[in-house]
């Protein structure tokens, strides 16, 4: 595969980070990593870290950490302060504030991620319940190195791309957001110090990196799962809940032996209820290839209910999954959302 397929079309350059405060106050810069121990002890289902223009000299980034006996922390932080985006040799390398960094090594091929902070220390029972001792903390740091291991998918909501879409399309890019989105999946080696105790430990997981105008007026929900397998192949998608046309946005990716098969999702594991073991996640993609089957048993799970600002009103599930595909298993990522009113319990 060559290095624009690689890429997914994008330049070198969107890689790197913005270097100067936008002109537009609601241009944002987002990375996140959804981050797995690879044999499913623990995992750091999205820690990241969105950069607005109305509030550039403070970044705000939100960390959630999952065990695999059902303990999790997570940290929100609005107000530290936006490290610099120039790194060590004067290229745009660095987004980061307060005590979460992320640094892109080598373009689409290596990025770093750091965090040091202080995260509620509490269990996915008691956040999918409303209970949480917000006055319980524990001290946790991590460094991980990021290799990617299968090629950028890529959203293009650049204005040359809308101008080819649909009035009911654009609806929906504006939910991915007007500018441009990638994710990619990747292995990587980390330390995590936790409890006194430092870990080395060998991860999986998923990449964002977005530099994009994202009005989430219309949002609806949506689910989305991604994994990489030890032999190589890996999927992808998001699905947002058919509109009242019935219209919707559902577009995925199979990769396998090397080959790229984009894909649409037909069995879809909505979230119905705050079950903080997961449930079934179980979903089938069709490409190319026909139906791949993919098993799903959920795990590792944190929430946000009656989440604050763009997501008020919704709930949030942002966790992991253990994949089974042709005899091959997998921890990975899922993140799922629903109105309040939908969710069962």
């Amino acid at each position: 595969m060559d290095e624009a397929a690689w890429r997914g079309g994008l330049a070198e350059h969107y890689d790197y980070m913005l270097t100067e405060k936008p002109e537009d106050p609601n241009m944002r810069e987002s990375a996140s990593v959804w981050i797995f121990e690879e044999n499913g002890e623990f995992a750091f289902p999205r820690n990241g870290l969105e950069a607005i223009g109305s509030v550039w000299e403070n970044h705000r980034y939100d960390c959630n950490f999952a065990f695999a006996d059902g303990r999790a922390l997570f940290e929100s932080k609005f107000d530290g302060a936006s490290h610099s985006p120039i790194g060590p040799d004067g290229r745009a390398t660095i987004l980061g504030s307060g005590g979460l960094q992320f640094e892109c090594v080598e373009p689409y091929k290596r990025w770093k991620v750091r965090y040091e902070g202080t995260p509620i220390d509490t269990t996915s029972a008691h956040i999918a319940a409303g209970t949480v001792d917000r006055e319980r903390t524990t001290p946790l740091r991590y460094e991980v190195d990021l290799e990617m291991v299968a090629p950028a998918w890529v959203q293009d909501n650049t204005p040359e791309a809308l101008a080819r879409m649909s009035e009911r399309e654009r609806t929906d890019a504006g939910l991915m957001g007007f500018g441009y989105r990638m994710e990619q999946l990747f292995r990587g080696t980390g330390t995590l110090w936790i409890d006194g105790k430092e870990c080395q430990f060998n991860a999986v997981g998923n990449r964002i990196h977005r530099q994009s105008v994202r009005p989430l007026e219309a949002f609806r929900g949506h689910c989305w799962q991604a994994a990489v397998f030890p032999d190589g192949r890996a999927f992808g998608y998001i699905a947002y809940p058919p509109a009242e046309d019935g219209s919707t946005y559902n577009e995925g990716y199979v990769f396998q032996d090397g080959k790229w098969y984009p894909a649409t999702a037909t069995t879809i594991p909505w979230l119905s209820d705050l079950d903080p073991t997961g449930g079934n996640t179980s979903l089938e993609l069709q490409s190319e290839l026909g139906i791949t089957r993919i098993e799903g048993a959920g795990c590792l799970n944190t929430f946000k209910v009656g989440s604050e600002g763009e997501l008020a009103g919704f709930a949030l599930n942002q966790g992991g999954t253990k994949y089974t595909w042709d005899g091959q298993t997998a921890y990975g990522m899922i993140e799922r959302s629903t109105w309040l009113n939908k969710v069962g319990g």
